[in-house]
């Protein structure tokens, strides 16, 4: 591949950022070329989201210069960075909830007839073609905080699509997508840069950034390790430039028995608003020590199932038990009490309260373990909190800074920090991966093996093979709501899995998953 061909449309020389207790970027040199996938990566925290933010007007550089062409401009905000061509997919969504879709992606730059109103069937025709480039259909007139966090996602990718940007950002575009959504944004991708388009691409997932990329640029500790094109470029050189050796750990542990069931789901089911089930007949056991992997695509009702676990849906019928009880608690504090912790899959809006301390947020969820009469022992709060600060890696500069001003990765620890700090017999993850390094990632995992070796029952929810065949004891897989497939860990294939996974809803006369199947088939 000839640079030649992809001519550089801006540039960032000498870019450093200083926050307090915190040098986020330190004399960083980048270039985006047009017409190519300008690959940036690097471990949460390494500074990447920070220099994406100074080439899109979000924040400005403590030291250094842009340039645009070759000449030096000055993005003041998101406005001046649109009006030179340079549009962003936010990592953490950045959408109105309570607006519709059409109103989201033309927030700001409405269309108006003769200056006067609002053309709202403009709005709407230019969102239905949007939806149909990226292959979804989802209504213009939709609520936006009614969509699933896939589909929101798809709605932020439309917004940047709309600006028809020169250079396009994307931070952790594919982070909430599923593998079909994946190939419909790269087909898009692969549109964008026969236009001439420079696309800044952020991901952790290594094997999409060689899939896709053109060039790459490893940060590390806010500075470049390495950046090249992406010719002769494998998983092991980014993991090498990024954490400095080639570990990329998804190991087991070593081999634990299992203890007696911990929990149980017998025929849940969870009507949604067009009268179909999101969650239909679905009944697993899990036995303490084991971690279950549920895998499916989106919209497949693995999201709403622990919805149902944590009581947040009262119309849902069906029994759960934990430890052979039933659990008739009908809020979530109940369930909490009873031992079952939820890691959500939206950290932003369900996991965190962003202005908090992090302290705050990781103590949250268990505060009456640190109550003293009616005071709170606020030196045993923060040595509990700093001890899985440590126990997760957890980079921070102290405990008192606000949650937001955490990488999304961190975020991540802190909301499984806080799940941790309940002390669950149960622990519902949701995508617990998303938005988090390959560095990270592998800490998180030997933390959930350690914990099931201690005892506790998992069931974790990705759209990742990878991790669910790396990780699982046993692989249950869903599809429009049912199981249509539960396979052991050791034995499952990745054919096996892709193929249940896009199963529709089986016969009447052969049903996917018979209430008790999923124990027979793990403990004959």
């Amino acid at each position: 591949m000839s640079p030649k061909s992809h001519p550089i449309g801006l540039s960032v020389r000498g870019a450093s950022k200083v926050y307090p207790g915190t040098r986020a970027l330190d004399k960083v040199d980048f270039d985006v070329r047009l017409g190519a996938v300008n690959v940036l990566v690097g471990e949460n925290g390494a500074g990447k989201s920070t220099l994406m933010k100074v080439i899109a007007g979000v924040e400005k550089l403590t030291e250094g210069t842009i340039l645009l062409d070759g000449e030096p401009v000055v993005l003041s905000d998101t406005r001046d960075a649109a009006r030179h061509g340079i549009g962003i997919v936010f990592q953490e969504l950045n959408l109105f909830p309570n607006m519709t879709v059409a109103e989201n992606i033309f927030i700001a730059r409405e269309k108006t007839r003769l200056g006067v109103d609002i053309d709202g069937a403009d709005h709407a025709e230019a969102t239905r073609a949007l939806m149909r480039r990226l292959e979804h259909d989802i209504a213009p007139d939709a609520l936006v905080g009614e969509l699933r966090i896939g589909e929101q996602q798809i709605v932020e990718i439309a917004k940047a699509l709309a600006q028809d940007a020169r250079i396009l950002i994307m931070d952790e575009p594919t982070s909430a997508l599923s593998a079909s959504e994946v190939e419909i944004l790269f087909r898009v991708i692969a549109d964008l840069k026969r236009q001439g388009v420079g696309i800044v691409y952020i991901s952790h997932r290594l094997e999409e950034l060689i899939r896709i990329g053109d060039y790459i640029t490893v940060l590390r500790d806010g500075r470049i390790t390495g950046a090249q094109a992406m010719d002769g470029v494998d998983v092991g050189w980014i993991v090498r430039n990024m954490i400095g050796s080639a570990s990329k750990d998804f190991a087991k542990a070593q081999a634990h028995d299992f203890g007696p069931e911990i929990f149980r789901a017998e025929d849940i089911c969870l009507p949604s608003r067009t009268g179909a089930l999101s969650v239909d007949h679905v009944s697993l056991s899990l036995r303490a020590g084991e971690i279950i992997g549920i895998y499916g695509l989106m919209g497949a009702g693995r999201s709403e199932f622990f919805e149902c676990i944590m009581a947040q849906h009262p119309h849902s019928t069906g029994t759960f038990h934990v430890e052979g009880r039933p659990l008739d608690e009908r809020d979530v504090s109940g369930r909490i009490a009873r031992g079952i912790a939820l890691i959500p899959e939206d950290r932003k809006a369900e996991g965190l309260i962003q202005i908090m301390a992090i302290r705050e947020n990781m103590s949250l969820s268990s505060l009456k373990s640190f109550a003293r009469g009616f005071h709170l022992d606020l030196r045993r709060e923060r040595d509990g909190v700093m001890d899985f600060v440590r126990r997760l890696t957890i980079k921070i500069a102290s405990p008192e800074n606000p949650v937001s001003s955490l990488s999304g990765g961190n975020q991540q620890k802190v909301v499984i920090g806080k799940a941790l700090m309940t002390r669950p017999k149960i622990l519902l993850m949701d995508e617990p991966s998303r938005g988090v390094d390959v560095g990270a990632k592998a800490e998180i995992f030997r933390t959930m093996r350690r914990l099931a070796a201690e005892g506790l029952g998992i069931l974790f929810v990705t759209s990742d093979l990878e991790e669910v065949m790396s990780l699982s004891d046993r692989i249950v897989v869903m599809s429009n709501g049912r199981i249509t497939g539960t396979f052991s860990g050791e034995d499952a294939r990745e054919e096996d899995i892709v193929a249940a996974s896009a199963v529709g809803h089986a016969p009447a006369h052969a049903p996917a998953h018979a209430p008790d199947s999923a124990t027979e088939e793990a403990y004959p």
